[in-house]
Protein backbone atom coordinates (compact mmCIF):
# COMPACT_ATOMS: atom_id res chain seq x y z
CA UNK A 1 0.00 0.00 0.00
CA UNK A 2 1.48 3.38 -1.05
CA UNK A 3 1.89 6.42 1.18
CA UNK A 4 -0.92 8.21 -0.62
CA UNK A 5 -3.23 5.23 -0.09
CA UNK A 6 -2.44 5.21 3.64
CA UNK A 7 -3.34 8.89 3.87
CA UNK A 8 -6.65 8.27 2.11
CA UNK A 9 -7.34 5.32 4.40
CA UNK A 10 -6.62 7.46 7.49
CA UNK A 11 -8.96 10.14 6.17
CA UNK A 12 -11.68 7.52 5.70
CA UNK A 13 -11.26 6.29 9.28
CA UNK A 14 -11.55 9.85 10.58
CA UNK A 15 -14.80 10.23 8.63
CA UNK A 16 -16.14 6.99 10.13
CA UNK A 17 -15.35 8.19 13.65
CA UNK A 18 -17.07 11.49 12.96
CA UNK A 19 -20.09 9.63 11.58
CA UNK A 20 -20.26 7.58 14.77
CA UNK A 21 -20.11 10.68 16.96
CA UNK A 22 -22.63 12.70 14.99
CA UNK A 23 -24.84 9.90 13.63
CA UNK A 24 -28.05 11.87 13.71
CA UNK A 25 -26.65 14.90 11.89
CA UNK A 26 -23.95 13.68 9.53
CA UNK A 27 -24.86 13.25 5.87
CA UNK A 28 -23.68 9.77 4.87
CA UNK A 29 -22.73 11.13 1.44
CA UNK A 30 -19.53 12.41 3.07
CA UNK A 31 -18.61 8.90 4.10
CA UNK A 32 -19.42 7.54 0.66
CA UNK A 33 -17.25 10.20 -0.98
CA UNK A 34 -14.30 9.25 1.21
CA UNK A 35 -14.84 5.57 0.49
CA UNK A 36 -15.09 6.24 -3.20
CA UNK A 37 -11.82 8.20 -3.24
CA UNK A 38 -10.03 5.40 -1.42
CA UNK A 39 -11.62 2.79 -3.70
CA UNK A 40 -10.38 4.62 -6.79
CA UNK A 41 -6.88 4.60 -5.35
CA UNK A 42 -7.09 0.84 -4.76
CA UNK A 43 -8.97 -0.07 -7.92
CA UNK A 44 -7.00 -3.26 -8.56
CA UNK A 45 -7.82 -4.86 -5.21
CA UNK A 46 -10.33 -7.72 -5.00
CA UNK A 47 -13.27 -6.38 -2.98
CA UNK A 48 -15.54 -7.80 -0.34
CA UNK A 49 -18.82 -6.47 1.03
CA UNK A 50 -19.13 -3.87 3.76
CA UNK A 51 -22.72 -3.55 4.95
CA UNK A 52 -23.62 0.04 5.80
CA UNK A 53 -26.89 0.98 7.45
CA UNK A 54 -28.66 4.32 7.49
CA UNK A 55 -28.41 5.30 11.15
CA UNK A 56 -31.67 7.20 11.27
CA UNK A 57 -34.09 4.55 10.03
CA UNK A 58 -31.92 1.38 10.00
CA UNK A 59 -32.64 0.73 6.32
CA UNK A 60 -29.69 -0.71 4.35
CA UNK A 61 -28.14 2.02 2.21
CA UNK A 62 -27.03 1.71 -1.41
CA UNK A 63 -23.32 1.64 -0.71
CA UNK A 64 -20.67 0.45 -3.14
CA UNK A 65 -18.44 -2.12 -1.48
CA UNK A 66 -15.26 -0.79 0.10
CA UNK A 67 -12.19 -2.60 -1.35
CA UNK A 68 -10.57 -4.79 1.28
CA UNK A 69 -7.75 -7.24 0.58
CA UNK A 70 -8.86 -10.86 0.44
CA UNK A 71 -8.02 -14.05 -1.40
CA UNK A 72 -9.30 -14.07 -4.96
CA UNK A 73 -11.52 -17.05 -5.88
CA UNK A 74 -9.51 -19.70 -7.68
CA UNK A 75 -10.25 -20.20 -11.34
CA UNK A 76 -11.01 -23.73 -12.46
CA UNK A 77 -12.62 -25.77 -15.19
CA UNK A 78 -15.92 -25.98 -13.33
CA UNK A 79 -16.20 -22.24 -12.93
CA UNK A 80 -14.96 -21.62 -16.47
CA UNK A 81 -17.44 -23.82 -18.32
CA UNK A 82 -18.25 -27.23 -16.87
CA UNK A 83 -20.94 -25.71 -14.62
CA UNK A 84 -22.75 -24.39 -17.70
CA UNK A 85 -22.45 -27.72 -19.52
CA UNK A 86 -23.95 -29.55 -16.52
CA UNK A 87 -26.80 -27.01 -16.31
CA UNK A 88 -27.80 -27.51 -19.95
CA UNK A 89 -27.43 -31.29 -19.80
CA UNK A 90 -29.59 -31.68 -16.69
CA UNK A 91 -32.29 -29.37 -18.07
CA UNK A 92 -32.48 -31.25 -21.37
CA UNK A 93 -32.74 -34.57 -19.52
CA UNK A 94 -35.49 -33.21 -17.27
CA UNK A 95 -37.66 -31.53 -19.92
CA UNK A 96 -39.51 -34.68 -21.14
CA UNK A 97 -40.79 -35.19 -17.58
CA UNK A 98 -41.21 -31.55 -16.58
CA UNK A 99 -43.19 -30.31 -19.60
CA UNK A 100 -46.24 -32.61 -19.17
CA UNK A 101 -46.27 -31.93 -15.43
CA UNK A 102 -46.11 -28.16 -15.99
CA UNK A 103 -48.95 -28.38 -18.49
CA UNK A 104 -51.23 -29.98 -15.90
CA UNK A 105 -50.29 -27.50 -13.16
CA UNK A 106 -50.75 -24.59 -15.57
CA UNK A 107 -54.31 -25.73 -16.31
CA UNK A 108 -55.07 -25.76 -12.59
CA UNK A 109 -53.60 -22.28 -12.08
CA UNK A 110 -55.57 -20.90 -15.06
CA UNK A 111 -58.93 -21.97 -13.64
CA UNK A 112 -59.45 -18.44 -12.29
CA UNK A 113 -59.44 -17.15 -15.87
CA UNK A 114 -56.00 -15.56 -15.87
CA UNK A 115 -52.65 -16.55 -17.33
CA UNK A 116 -50.91 -19.33 -15.38
CA UNK A 117 -47.50 -17.81 -16.09
CA UNK A 118 -45.93 -14.85 -14.38
CA UNK A 119 -43.05 -12.88 -15.89
CA UNK A 120 -40.92 -10.23 -14.25
CA UNK A 121 -37.73 -8.34 -15.02
CA UNK A 122 -34.70 -9.43 -13.01
CA UNK A 123 -31.01 -8.54 -12.88
CA UNK A 124 -28.52 -11.11 -14.11
CA UNK A 125 -24.81 -11.55 -14.61
CA UNK A 126 -22.89 -8.34 -15.33
CA UNK A 127 -26.03 -6.37 -14.47
CA UNK A 128 -27.83 -7.50 -17.63
CA UNK A 129 -31.61 -7.57 -17.24
CA UNK A 130 -33.74 -10.51 -18.34
CA UNK A 131 -37.29 -11.81 -18.06
CA UNK A 132 -37.82 -14.52 -15.47
CA UNK A 133 -40.59 -17.12 -15.83
CA UNK A 134 -42.65 -18.54 -12.96
CA UNK A 135 -46.01 -20.13 -12.36
CA UNK A 136 -48.39 -17.50 -11.02
CA UNK A 137 -48.98 -17.97 -7.30
CA UNK A 138 -50.74 -14.68 -6.53
CA UNK A 139 -53.89 -12.82 -7.44
CA UNK A 140 -53.69 -11.08 -10.86
CA UNK A 141 -53.42 -7.53 -9.43
CA UNK A 142 -50.71 -8.47 -6.93
CA UNK A 143 -48.61 -5.29 -7.28
CA UNK A 144 -51.54 -2.98 -6.54
CA UNK A 145 -52.60 -5.20 -3.64
CA UNK A 146 -49.08 -5.01 -2.19
CA UNK A 147 -49.05 -1.20 -2.28
CA UNK A 148 -52.41 -1.08 -0.53
CA UNK A 149 -51.46 -3.69 2.07
CA UNK A 150 -48.18 -1.96 2.94
CA UNK A 151 -49.91 1.41 3.23
CA UNK A 152 -52.39 0.00 5.74
CA UNK A 153 -49.96 -2.02 7.90
CA UNK A 154 -46.87 -0.41 9.43
CA UNK A 155 -45.39 -3.67 10.77
CA UNK A 156 -45.79 -5.38 7.42
CA UNK A 157 -44.22 -2.41 5.65
CA UNK A 158 -41.18 -2.60 7.93
CA UNK A 159 -40.86 -6.33 7.24
CA UNK A 160 -41.00 -5.68 3.49
CA UNK A 161 -38.36 -2.92 3.66
CA UNK A 162 -35.92 -5.19 5.48
CA UNK A 163 -36.61 -8.57 3.85
CA UNK A 164 -38.26 -7.65 0.52
CA UNK A 165 -40.68 -10.50 1.17
CA UNK A 166 -43.56 -11.23 3.54
CA UNK A 167 -43.77 -14.24 5.83
CA UNK A 168 -47.56 -14.18 5.47
CA UNK A 169 -48.39 -12.75 2.05
CA UNK A 170 -52.18 -12.27 1.64
CA UNK A 171 -51.79 -11.99 -2.15
CA UNK A 172 -51.06 -15.71 -2.52
CA UNK A 173 -53.82 -18.01 -3.70
CA UNK A 174 -54.46 -21.37 -2.02
CA UNK A 175 -52.90 -23.23 -4.92
CA UNK A 176 -50.13 -20.66 -5.01
CA UNK A 177 -49.20 -21.37 -1.40
CA UNK A 178 -48.86 -25.08 -2.19
CA UNK A 179 -46.75 -24.33 -5.25
CA UNK A 180 -44.47 -22.09 -3.21
CA UNK A 181 -44.03 -24.58 -0.38
CA UNK A 182 -42.88 -27.20 -2.90
CA UNK A 183 -41.06 -24.68 -5.15
CA UNK A 184 -42.99 -26.02 -8.14
CA UNK A 185 -43.65 -22.42 -9.17
CA UNK A 186 -39.93 -22.12 -10.02
CA UNK A 187 -39.94 -24.90 -12.64
CA UNK A 188 -40.52 -22.59 -15.67
CA UNK A 189 -37.14 -21.07 -14.86
CA UNK A 190 -35.60 -24.14 -16.44
CA UNK A 191 -36.20 -22.21 -19.67
CA UNK A 192 -34.11 -19.35 -18.26
CA UNK A 193 -31.35 -21.83 -17.50
CA UNK A 194 -31.50 -23.33 -20.99
CA UNK A 195 -31.14 -19.98 -22.76
CA UNK A 196 -28.35 -18.83 -20.45
CA UNK A 197 -30.02 -16.23 -18.23
CA UNK A 198 -29.77 -18.37 -15.11
CA UNK A 199 -28.05 -21.39 -13.60
CA UNK A 200 -29.51 -24.26 -11.60
CA UNK A 201 -27.50 -23.03 -8.60
CA UNK A 202 -26.58 -19.43 -7.93
CA UNK A 203 -27.64 -16.23 -6.17
CA UNK A 204 -31.36 -15.57 -5.85
CA UNK A 205 -32.34 -13.32 -8.80
CA UNK A 206 -33.26 -9.83 -7.68
CA UNK A 207 -35.47 -7.16 -9.22
CA UNK A 208 -33.96 -3.92 -10.57
CA UNK A 209 -35.79 -1.99 -7.85
CA UNK A 210 -33.92 -4.02 -5.22
CA UNK A 211 -30.43 -3.14 -6.44
CA UNK A 212 -30.32 -0.06 -4.22
CA UNK A 213 -30.76 -2.33 -1.18
CA UNK A 214 -28.09 -4.84 -2.17
CA UNK A 215 -24.60 -4.00 -0.83
CA UNK A 216 -22.54 -6.70 -2.57
CA UNK A 217 -20.67 -7.26 -5.84
CA UNK A 218 -20.28 -11.03 -6.18
CA UNK A 219 -23.88 -11.32 -7.42
CA UNK A 220 -22.99 -9.59 -10.67
CA UNK A 221 -20.19 -12.07 -11.42
CA UNK A 222 -22.52 -15.09 -11.60
CA UNK A 223 -25.73 -16.23 -13.24
CA UNK A 224 -28.63 -16.15 -10.75
CA UNK A 225 -29.87 -19.57 -9.72
CA UNK A 226 -33.18 -21.39 -9.39
CA UNK A 227 -31.81 -22.46 -6.02
CA UNK A 228 -28.79 -21.30 -4.08
CA UNK A 229 -27.12 -20.91 -0.69
CA UNK A 230 -29.59 -18.28 0.54
CA UNK A 231 -32.61 -20.29 -0.59
CA UNK A 232 -31.59 -23.37 1.41
CA UNK A 233 -30.58 -21.35 4.48
CA UNK A 234 -32.79 -20.07 7.29
CA UNK A 235 -33.78 -17.25 4.95
CA UNK A 236 -36.87 -16.11 6.86
CA UNK A 237 -34.55 -14.99 9.66
CA UNK A 238 -32.35 -12.80 7.46
CA UNK A 239 -32.79 -9.42 5.82
CA UNK A 240 -32.51 -8.75 2.11
CA UNK A 241 -29.05 -7.15 2.42
CA UNK A 242 -27.77 -10.33 4.12
CA UNK A 243 -27.99 -12.08 0.76
CA UNK A 244 -24.70 -10.41 -0.13
CA UNK A 245 -22.91 -12.46 2.53
CA UNK A 246 -24.29 -15.73 1.12
CA UNK A 247 -23.41 -14.65 -2.44
CA UNK A 248 -19.85 -13.64 -1.50
CA UNK A 249 -19.23 -16.98 0.22
CA UNK A 250 -20.76 -18.94 -2.65
CA UNK A 251 -18.68 -17.12 -5.25
CA UNK A 252 -15.47 -17.72 -3.30
CA UNK A 253 -16.20 -21.44 -2.79
CA UNK A 254 -17.86 -22.25 -6.12
CA UNK A 255 -17.29 -25.89 -7.04
CA UNK A 256 -19.08 -29.01 -8.26
CA UNK A 257 -19.24 -30.31 -4.68
CA UNK A 258 -20.75 -27.04 -3.41
CA UNK A 259 -23.46 -27.09 -6.08
CA UNK A 260 -24.18 -30.77 -5.47
CA UNK A 261 -24.69 -30.11 -1.77
CA UNK A 262 -27.04 -27.19 -2.46
CA UNK A 263 -29.07 -29.25 -4.94
CA UNK A 264 -29.33 -32.08 -2.38
CA UNK A 265 -30.54 -29.66 0.31
CA UNK A 266 -33.02 -28.21 -2.19
CA UNK A 267 -34.51 -31.65 -2.85
CA UNK A 268 -34.91 -32.17 0.90
CA UNK A 269 -36.66 -28.78 1.23
CA UNK A 270 -39.01 -29.61 -1.66
CA UNK A 271 -39.90 -33.02 -0.20
CA UNK A 272 -40.55 -31.48 3.22
CA UNK A 273 -42.61 -28.70 1.65
CA UNK A 274 -40.60 -25.93 3.33
CA UNK A 275 -39.82 -24.11 0.07
CA UNK A 276 -36.43 -23.02 -1.20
Amino acid sequence: MGRKSLKNFAAMLQTVRACDQRAAALNCDVLLAQCGAWGAERGSVVSMTLHVTNMSDRVPANVDSIPIDQISPQRGLYRAGIKRVIDVTLVILALPFVIPFLALISLAVALDGYSPLFTQERVGKDGRRFTIWKLRTMVPNAEAELDRYLAENDDVRREWLVKQKLSDDPRCTRLGLALRRTSIDELPQLLNVLIGDMSLVGPRPMMPSQQSLYPGRAYYKMRPGITGPWQVSRRNETGFADRARFDDQYHANLSLLTDARILARTIVSVVRGTGC
